[in-house]
């Protein structure tokens, strides 16, 4: 009895439990910037270099782009002039031959009407509390392209005039050809992933070749084989559109890489899940719809996320096979001899880089919110 007694006093606490410092995330910035920034030799050294380094850029950039630039000019001749910085007059004049290449600007309507309906639709899908989303999908994935091609293309029927794709351009080429690459190319990787994964060993075979061909060689090989060799395949009045092979050579070249992404999550899923689906009679169909696909997808957010932000900056290689991108557009507006110069040129090109950046950061942002909020609900 005394060494039960004597057992127990050991294992209970007779006192208050001493106080443990606060949560890390509940520091004040002081100890958030020691423990981040100054942590150590090294970490100090590298953080006042940094600091040093954007002290000696920093206004030097600035300058550049704010206080010495010209922001309205009728020509070129203003930003030629010594001592001057970046020509936003020049962005400014050009605006709409970037957004919108040689489309007809009486016809820039049907441009604009489009892409806020397809950002409408967008926003729909992607809000993490908007309601109705099976209507939104169906709206964007199936009404959507028909109503976009009508507008864009023009259907005489419907007192459109028709646009050839020759005379189409600028912000709106680049990103009508992302989103096609990116909308096809999560289903298409995804039927690549299982069938490389298949017992099926035709269905294995196939996927296997193609995903491996295609990542095998580079992206602008790609796009001239889908510009040169397509037309033999089809019979002549079936010829895809100048535009057409570039989405379609995109679209194949996305899916291949997102195969192997979502390849890397059917395998990190535990052999438990499978045989809990199959033991709870589920079909292969039924356990990759409900069970696997949606968990395997969450893992790998990450590298979906990276593998649309290299598709949307790699659409610019679509201009190597004559289709006038934003970047096609600035590169060819900056030839006008009203407006050459170094400065034109130079400012031409930071705008394509802020346009790029603001369109990687925000999927980039995104895809750390869907992450948080996917990560609060498997902690709920």
């Amino acid at each position: 009895m005394a060494g039960a007694e004597q057992t127990a006093k050991g294992f209970l606490r007779t006192g208050n439990a001493p106080l443990l410092p606060p949560p890390v995330l509940h520091r004040g910035v002081p100890a958030w910037l020691r423990a981040n920034l100054f942590s150590g030799p090294w970490s100090s050294a590298l953080t006042l270099g940094s600091l040093a380094l954007l002290v000696w850029l920093l206004p030097g950039v600035v300058r550049y782009l704010i206080v010495d630039a010209v922001w309205s000019a009728p020509d070129g001749a203003a930003c030629r002039a010594p001592e001057t910085g970046a020509c936003w007059a020049y962005v400014a004049q050009k605006f709409s031959y970037f957004v919108y290449g040689s489309y007809p600007r009486e016809a820039v309507w049907r441009v604009n009407l489009t892409m806020m309906f397809g950002a409408v639709l967008i926003v729909w899908l992607l809000w993490p509390g908007a309601p109705r989303k099976a209507a939104g999908s169906l709206l964007f994935f199936v009404a959507y392209p028909v109503l976009a091609f009508v507008f864009l293309h023009g259907w005489e029927y419907v007192g459109l005039q028709a646009v050839p794709t020759d005379l189409w351009g600028g912000v709106f080429v680049s990103l009508l050809v992302s989103l096609v690459g990116i909308v096809v190319s999560l289903p298409g990787g995804v039927l690549l992933a299982l069938g490389r994964r298949s017992r099926l060993p035709i269905v294995k075979f196939c996927s296997v070749v193609f995903i491996e061909f295609v990542r095998g060689v580079p992206l602008i090989t790609v796009l001239f084989m889908a510009n040169l060799m397509l037309p033999l395949f089809v019979p002549a009045q079936w010829t895809p559109d100048r535009l057409a092979r570039p989405l379609i050579g995109v679209s194949l070249f996305a899916s291949a890489y997102m195969a192997e992404v979502i390849r890397g999550g059917l395998q990190a899923m535990p052999k438990g899940q499978f045989e809990g689906a199959m033991a709870m009679g589920l079909g292969y169909g039924q356990m990759m719809r409900l069970i696997i696909l949606p968990q395997a997808l969450t893992i790998v957010i990450p590298g979906i996320v990276n593998t649309f932000i290299g598709l949307f900056k790699d659409t610019t290689l679509v201009a190597i096979v004559g289709i006038s991108d934003f970047l096609r557009t600035v590169d060819t507006a900056r030839l006008d001899p009203a407006w050459a110069g170094p400065s034109i040129s130079t400012t031409g090109y930071v705008f394509a880089a802020l346009f790029y950046f603001v369109f990687c950061f925000g999927m980039s942002k995104y895809s750390a919110m869907i992450e948080r909020n996917l990560s609060l609900g498997r902690n709920r």
